[in-house]
């Protein structure tokens, strides 16, 4: 089989699925299939003209506002990109953004593609500020799913929660499929150590939805109640000057050190003892299984993907969304036994080797790809 798989982000793009692909490629590869990765470079802009036109619903409506008006004008470009790089025909596009779904699947109509949506594209630009809740770009988005499913062969998301939170922008979300993300183990080496002060880490792009406020309000809290910490975050966004500030205000800057972006932060993260990050919305959270693999006490929030792979007081904790208090109770209580820690690092490390394996995706993304190719 000659397949595309058709990213939105460059491969290199650091966490999530763009370097989840590669990785995929080569086990394919392995395996005697043919597989090639395309992505929009970041430099390509305003190339694009021609017309856009959706077959569910009409997008003009909702122009002039920016991040419809933005996201029309990628569309336009991931076209005219494709049609100067792509000359050949492939058996099946997967394509991992629905900007790249939507383009390829107008540029090769007889392909079949499928889609995986890996989050909410709108929720983020919500909890980030960027757009208002209800209002045209939230709708301009959401129908965007109804479109692919008008237009692409099938449909997957990467866990239950997400795949009932589509379900009410589409006709028949019961046939979305679920294949969480997959992980190489070898990427990943838990290390023995004893450190005398509890190291915290979180890795994340810093937005407001990933709740890193909330995390150094937390992180105030123990300092008042006297117990040690360094706190690592490992990450860059528009918000780290405030939240450098934030720090200094909170009287946790000496215990808190702002990396920035981090190539491989999975090098990094097996030497500290507890992963937490208080996000207020994720459709998966990979860095979550990522950190179960170097073997790490896991802190999250009860929120779509993060309470499908965190099983409260099995194999990590997790706590309200937005409530400091309960977030300080929770790194209070791995923080100061160590015993118990070990043992939810140990459990979390287990299930993420048997349910976030890269063979299981694999596994599965053959049998997707089946059926896709099925419904020619």
């Amino acid at each position: 089989m000659n397949m595309l798989q058709a990213l939105f982000f460059p491969p290199e793009q650091p966490g999530g699925v763009s370097s989840m692909i590669p990785y995929i490629q080569h086990s394919f590869l392995d395996k005697g299939w043919e597989m090639e990765l395309f992505s929009l470079p970041k430099r390509i802009r305003a190339k694009g003209t021609e017309e856009v036109r959706f077959e569910s619903f009409d997008w003009r409506q909702y122009a002039g506002n920016p991040v419809v008006d933005k996201y029309i004008q990628t569309f336009k470009d991931y076209v005219w990109w494709t049609r100067m790089r792509i000359r050949k025909r492939y058996d099946l596009i997967h394509a991992h953004h629905p900007i790249a779904a939507l383009a390829m699947k107008q540029l090769f109509p007889d392909t079949p593609v499928l889609a995986t949506i890996h989050s909410s594209y709108e929720k983020e630009l919500i909890l980030n500020g960027k757009i208002l809740p209800g209002g045209p770009e939230e709708t301009f988005l959401t129908k965007l799913y109804g479109e692919l499913e008008h237009q692409v062969n099938g449909i997957v998301t990467v866990s239950q929660s997400f795949k009932a939170y589509l379900g009410g922008y589409v006709q028949k979300g019961e046939a979305i499929g679920v294949i969480p993300n997959g992980f190489d183990e070898r990427r990943f080496r838990p290390v023995a150590h004893d450190n005398a002060v509890p190291q915290l880490i979180s890795v994340c792009r810093l937005v407001p939805a990933k709740g890193i406020d909330v995390l150094l309000q937390a992180c105030s809290e123990l300092k008042k109640r006297g117990f040690p910490f360094v706190l690592h975050l490992i990450g860059d966004g528009p918000i780290r000057e405030e939240l450098e500030r934030m720090a200094v205000e909170l009287n946790i800057y000496e215990e808190t050190i702002f990396y920035g972006y981090m190539l491989h932060p999975e090098e990094f993260m097996p030497f500290f003892d507890i992963f937490v990050l208080p996000s207020r919305a994720e459709a998966f959270g990979s860095v979550f299984a990522e950190a179960a693999l170097c073997c790490l006490a896991l802190v999250g929030t009860d929120v779509g993907g993060v309470s499908e792979q965190i099983e409260d007081g099995v194999n990590g904790l997790l706590v309200p969304v937005d409530e400091h208090a309960a977030l300080a109770d929770a790194l209070e209580k791995v923080m100061t036994d160590p015993d118990y820690r070990y043992q939810l690092a140990r459990s979390a490390w287990l299930k993420a080797k048997s349910s976030y394996s890269l063979n299981r995706v694999i596994g599965q993304l053959q049998q997707q790809y089946s059926l896709v190719m099925g419904k020619r």
